[in-house]
C-alpha cells in the first residue's frame, strides 16, 4: 500500500514535471508567434464639402484680422502605434487592452474619427525594429495619398520619439519627439535614433513571459506575439556608426543611439535632413527623479535653438505648463539632498512616508523618540528609492499616501509634478555663460500622447479605458502577481531594492491612473494645407495647444517697429516702446452624439465601434462659451542669480468675458515694458466655460475646512467592478495657450 502511494506521487511529479517542460519548451520557441501589422489605409478622402465647413469656421474668427488669410487647422504630433514596446504591452489583453493597433489605424482614426487636419507617428526609437521603421513610413506615404496633395484632407508627418530616462537629475533629459519635414525616402533618416534607454524597451520580466499566456490561455496567440517582437528587438544590435552606415541587408541592419541630447542634435544635423525637436513630459514625475531641472539642458550643446523650437505643455499624461516654487526634495548646505516640509498646496511624497510611520508607530504605542527617528529614517529611505521611494512604506494603500506628490492647484498637473520642468521655468531661464545668453524660445503645443494609434482623443470626454493611457490589470490574481509587495503595515520602513523591483511595480501605476485624460491637440496658422506650409507654421511657430478641443484663437503684436503689419504668435522682435496686442478667440464647436455619415460610409459599423468606440468628432452649429482670457507675463533672467519665481506673473492680466457665442476679444499694453529696460515674454492662456472631464478632479479629495486632503477616491482602471463603470468625469474647463511673442528690449544706441 505504502509504495502504491509512493509510486503514484512518483508518476504525479513526473506529469507535472513533464507538463512544465513542454510549456517551458513551447513559450522559448514561440511557435505561434508572429508579425502584428495588419489593417490597411482607408483610400477614401473626407468631403469637400466637410473640409470647407471647418475651413469658413476658422475664417469667421480672422475677420478683421491682420492673418485673416490662414488657416486654423487642428492636428496631434505625438502618436503611438503597438509598434511602441509600452503601447504593445498596454494592448495586451491581461492589462484590458484592445487588441493591435498598427500604424494604418492611426491614419484611418486621424481622418474619420477625430477628424484631423494634420498628425505624426512618433513611435519609441527604442523599440522600432528596421523592418517596423520601413512599414512605418510606407504607411505614411498610403495614409498622405488618399486624398489631393495640393489640398489635402488630411497630412501626415513621420517621427519618432527619444526616449531618454535617467535615475539622478544631472543625468535626467527625458523625452524628445523628432518630426521630419518630408515622408519620401531620402527625407527620411535610414532607421530611427534612440537613447542609451534601450533596456527597458528590449527586455521582458519573467512574471511576464511565461505566466500570462498559461493564466490566460485563450489570449496566448497575443502574448506569443508580444514575445516574438521582444525577441526579433533584443537580436538587433546597436549601430557602431548610426546614421552614415546605411546597410542594404536588413539582416545586418542595427539601431542607432544617442546617449543624450548632444549626441541626438549631433546626428540630426550630420544627417542634412529638415526636423524639428518637441520636448515633452518634462515635469512627468512618475519617471522623471526629483529635483530635476531644465537649466541642465541649456549647457552648451544640450539644445540646439535651430530644431528644438516647440515644447509640448499638455498631452494626455497632463500639465506640464505652470511653475510652483516648491519641490520633491531640496539641497542642504552642503549639498546633500534632503526632505523638504509640506507648504499649504503641496505636500512632498518623501515627507507623507515618514508621518505615515510615525502614525503606525504610535499607534502601536512605542515612544515618541524611536517614532520620530523612524519617520526620519522613512524620509532618509524615500529619497534614496527615487521615483519608486514609496516601496519604502509597506503595505500602504492608494488611501494612506492621499494627494502627496501632487500639484494640487494646477490645471489638470501631470502626476508627481516637477515645477522644474514645467514651460513657464523653460522661458524663464537664460545660460548668461556666454557672450550671447542662451534662453529657451519655445512655441507652446499639446498632443494625445495616444498609445494606441488614436491622434487626437480629446474630442469627446467617453471611454476612458481607449481615450486615455488608462490601463489595469484584467482580474486580481494578474494584479497580486505583477505588482507583488508586503501587504504588512508595519511601524518601519524599509529600504527599497530597485533590483528586485518587476517593470509594473517600479512605479505608481494606480495612483498615476487619476491623471490620465483623453490628451491635447496642437493648432497651426497655417496660409493652405499644403504639408509645406503647414511645416512653415511648426517652424515660425505659428502654433498653439489646447486641452483637446477646438478652441479658434488668435494672438498678435499690433504694434511692431517699422512695420505697419501686425506679428502672429511665435515672433521675436527687438524694440523700446510699449508692445500692444490684440487677442481674439472663439469657443470650440458642441459635439453631437455619433458619427457623421462620412465615417460609417469609409469605416463601417464594425470599424466604427473597434477603432471610434461609437463616438466621433461630430461637430453641431453651437459654439461653447469662452470664459476667461489670461496673460502670461515672463522676464528671462538677466544672470543666474535671479529667483526664477519671481520673473514669472502668470496671471499679469486677466479678463472674464462676457457670455458670447461669438468669442471674446481683448487689446492690452504692457507700459511698463519701456521702464523696466529688460526682454519680456508673454502668451495667452483661453479658459473655455467647464463640463464633464475624464479625471477632471484626479484623486477627488475630500478637503477639511483647512484645505486638507482627508480622503481620496482614486481612479483604478482594474477589475474592481465599480472602478471599470466609471468614466472619472469631474467638472473642468478647457484651456488653449498660444506661442509667446518674444520682446526683446531695444537698448540706446
Amino acid at each position: 500500500m505504502k509504495n502504491k502511494l509512493i509510486k503514484s506521487l512518483i508518476s504525479i511529479f513526473l506529469f507535472f514535471i513533464c507538463i512544465f517542460f513542454l510549456i517551458y519548451v513551447f513559450l522559448n520557441l514561440n511557435p505561434l508567434g508572429s508579425s502584428e501589422s495588419i489593417r490597411e489605409v482607408i483610400n477614401t478622402p473626407i468631403p469637400e464639402e466637410i473640409i470647407s465647413r471647418k475651413d469658413d469656421e476658422t475664417s469667421k474668427l480672422h475677420a478683421n484680422q491682420p492673418d485673416r488669410d490662414r488657416l486654423i487647422l487642428f492636428g496631434d504630433s505625438h502618436v503611438h502605434t503597438t509598434f511602441s514596446t509600452d503601447a504593445f504591452r498596454m494592448s495586451l489583453p491581461i492589462v484590458q487592452g484592445d487588441g493591435a493597433h498598427p500604424p494604418a489605424d492611426a491614419c484611418n482614426f486621424a481622418r474619420y474619427c477625430s477628424n484631423l487636419d494634420f498628425f505624426a507617428l512618433t513611435d519609441h526609437a527604442e523599440s522600432l525594429t528596421p523592418d517596423q521603421w520601413l512599414e512605418s513610413k510606407e504607411s505614411i506615404r498610403q495614409c498622405n495619398s488618399v486624398s489631393s496633395q495640393e489640398d489635402p484632407d488630411l497630412t501626415a508627418f513621420m517621427g519618432f520619439e527619444w526616449t531618454q530616462a535617467g535615475n539622478s537629475p544631472n543625468v535626467h533629459f527625458g523625452h524628445k519627439n523628432v518630426i521630419f519635414r518630408g515622408i519620401k525616402e531620402e527625407d527620411l533618416p535610414a532607421r530611427p535614433i534612440g537613447s542609451n534607454f534601450t533596456a527597458a524597451f528590449r527586455t521582458l520580466h519573467w512574471k511576464l513571459r511565461y505566466l500570462p499566456p498559461i493564466l490566460d490561455f485563450t489570449n496566448r496567440q497575443r502574448y506569443f506575439n508580444f514575445y516574438q517582437s521582444m525577441e526579433n528587438l533584443a537580436e538587433i544590435p546597436n549601430c557602431n556608426h548610426p546614421l552614415k552606415d546605411k546597410v542594404n541587408n536588413r539582416s545586418k541592419e542595427c539601431l542607432a543611439v544617442a546617449k543624450d541630447p548632444k549626441e541626438l542634435f549631433s546626428q540630426l544635423e550630420e544627417i542634412q535632413l529638415d526636423s524639428i525637436v518637441i520636448p515633452h513630459g518634462t515635469t512627468w514625475g512618475i519617471y522623471t527623479p526629483p529635483g530635476e531641472d531644465l537649466n541642465l539642458q541649456l549647457e552648451k550643446g544640450f539644445h540646439d535653438p535651430k530644431r528644438q523650437i516647440l515644447m509640448e505643455v499638455f498631452s494626455g499624461h497632463g500639465n506640464s505648463e505652470e511653475y510652483r516654487d516648491w519641490r520633491a526634495v531640496q539641497k542642504d548646505e552642503d549639498g546633500n539632498i534632503t526632505c523638504p516640509k509640506p507648504i499649504s498646496s503641496y505636500t512632498p511624497s518623501c515627507w507623507h512616508a515618514g508621518q505615515i510611520v510615525l502614525k503606525r508607530c504610535l499607534d502601536k504605542g512605542i515612544e515618541q523618540s524611536v517614532c520620530a527617528e523612524r519617520a526620519s529614517l522613512a524620509r532618509k529611505y524615500y529619497l534614496e528609492g527615487g521615483i519608486s521611494g514609496f516601496h519604502t512604506i509597506s503595505g500602504a494603500s492608494n488611501e494612506d499616501w492621499l494627494d502627496a506628490g501632487q500639484c494640487t492647484d494646477c490645471f489638470l498637473p501631470s502626476f508627481n509634478y516637477r515645477p522644474g520642468g514645467s514651460a513657464q521655468y523653460a522661458l524663464a531661464l537664460s545660460n548668461t555663460s556666454e557672450e550671447t545668453p542662451l534662453r529657451f524660445r519655445f512655441g507652446l503645443i499639446a498632443s494625445s500622447d495616444n498609445h494606441s494609434a488614436r491622434p487626437g482623443t480629446g474630442y469627446k470626454e467617453f471611454s476612458r479605458g481607449n481615450m486615455s493611457d488608462w490601463w489595469g490589470f484584467k482580474s486580481s490574481l494578474f494584479r497580486d502577481l505583477f505588482t507583488s509587495s508586503t501587504e504588512e503595515q508595519l511601524p518601519n520602513p524599509l529600504p527599497v531594492d530597485l533590483n528586485e523591483l518587476s517593470p509594473f511595480n517600479r512605479f505608481e501605476m494606480e495612483r498615476q491612473s487619476s491623471f490620465f485624460y483623453t490628451g491635447g491637440l496642437m493648432a497651426v496658422h497655417a496660409e493652405s494645407r499644403d504639408r509645406n506650409d503647414i511645416w512653415n507654421a511648426f517652424k515660425e511657430r505659428r502654433v498653439y495647444g489646447t486641452s483637446g478641443k477646438r478652441i479658434l484663437l488668435s494672438f498678435t503684436l499690433i504694434n511692431p517697429p517699422n512695420s505697419l503689419d501686425s506679428l502672429p504668435m511665435g515672433s521675436e522682435v527687438e524694440m523700446s516702446e510699449a508692445p500692444i496686442f490684440r487677442v481674439k478667440t472663439s469657443g470650440s464647436l458642441k459635439q453631437l452624439p455619433g458619427c457623421p455619415d462620412y465615417s460609417f460610409l469609409s469605416l463601417g459599423s464594425e470599424e466604427i465601434e473597434r477603432l471610434c468606440k461609437g463616438e466621433c468628432y461630430n461637430p453641431g452649429n453651437q459654439r461653447n462659451l469662452i470664459e476667461k482670457i489670461q496673460i502670461v507675463r515672463i522676464l528671462p533672467q538677466l544672470n543666474s542669480s535671479e529667483i526664477v519665481g519671481d520673473l514669472i506673473e502668470d496671471n499679469w492680466l486677466s479678463i472674464n468675458c462676457q457670455p458670447n457665442p461669438e468669442g471674446c476679444e481683448l487689446t492690452f499694453s504692457d507700459p511698463e515694458f519701456k521702464e523696466l529696460k529688460r526682454d519680456a515674454v508673454y502668451y495667452v492662456k483661453v479658459f473655455q466655460e467647464s463640463e464633464p472631464t475624464i479625471n477632471g478632479k484626479q484623486l477627488r479629495c475630500e478637503y477639511d475646512e483647512a484645505g486638507n486632503c482627508q480622503k481620496v477616491d482614486i481612479c483604478l482602471g482594474d477589475d474592481r467592478e465599480e472602478t471599470l463603470q466609471d468614466e472619472c468625469l469631474s467638472i473642468s474647463p478647457a484651456l488653449a495657450w498660444s506661442s509667446p511673442i518674444f520682446i526683446d528690449f531695444k537698448k540706446e544706441q
